[in-house]
């Protein structure tokens, strides 16, 4: 009896993880097509990455008196290469879609790799100014998003907040946008990774239990529509799992 359920779990387990498999074709798939109608150039530059890679790999392999050897390495780097440029490409497209609407700072933190602590909306205004707070090896990040002359405040009411429980933790404000001194959207990411690593893991776990008491405050804020092309982003972060 135990060894027919076992066989039967086995089997639905089975079926389970081939569905997921199929599910995440299908979801690259519609991600493909909707970058396709968008971006022309799409394809040109990933058939171009297959057939240089492939042409590099094949011509080393001719050199060396191997190259029907290395034939299918090239073929399949080259279709990663073309994978690589496919979730690139997606990315910039769905930034660029996100960039100014309300909210796209925080869906934007919310699809961040890596070990941070992300809080939404700490402090806000009615006009959907925000302030978010990040919790990483860096310290504390307050990263903005609105209307520079409002969140200028905003930035500097919340850091004094921050800065009474926190001590001498370094504490870092980014706002986002186009103007001098400012960071796009699209670079949000990699600017929070060249930041400084100040903190352990540890202290970064008791910094969090120490701010967790904090709260939020300001106007109930929403976090904005989902910026146009998040669905896109998701699918490249299953493209990227793959």
């Amino acid at each position: 009896m135990a060894g027919k359920q076992d066989k039967e779990a086995a089997k639905q387990a089975k079926q389970a993880k081939r569905a997921e498999k199929k599910a995440k074709r299908g979801q690259i798939f519609q991600a493909f097509k909707m970058q396709r109608k968008e971006d022309k150039a799409l394809i040109p530059w990933m058939v171009g990455a297959v057939l240089v890679v492939t042409g590099v790999v094949f011509g080393i392999g001719y050199l060396l008196g191997i190259q029907w050897a290395l034939l299918p390495i090239g073929i399949m780097l080259g279709l990663l290469a073309a994978v690589i440029i496919f979730g690139r490409r997606v990315q910039k497209t769905v930034y660029a879609k996100a960039d100014g609407q309300p909210g796209a700072a925080a869906w934007a933190l919310d699809n961040l790799r890596g070990r941070w602590r992300v809080t939404q909306t700490v402090a806000a205004t009615t006009q959907l100014d925000a302030v978010h707070r990040v919790l990483g090896g860096p310290g504390v990040v307050l990263v903005a998003e609105g209307a520079p002359h409002r969140v200028k405040g905003l930035l500097a009411q919340e850091k004094k907040r921050v800065s009474r429980l926190v001590g001498e933790t370094p504490i870092y404000d980014v706002q986002i946008g186009h103007e001098k001194g400012q960071v796009p959207l699209r670079r949000l990411q990699s600017h929070l990774m060249k930041l400084p690593r100040n903190l352990k893991p540890k202290q970064v776990d008791a910094l969090e239990a120490k701010l967790a008491a904090l709260g939020n405050r300001g106007a109930a804020t929403p976090k904005g529509p989902m910026p146009q092309g998040a669905k896109m982003r998701n699918m490249q972060r299953t493209i990227r799992r793959r």
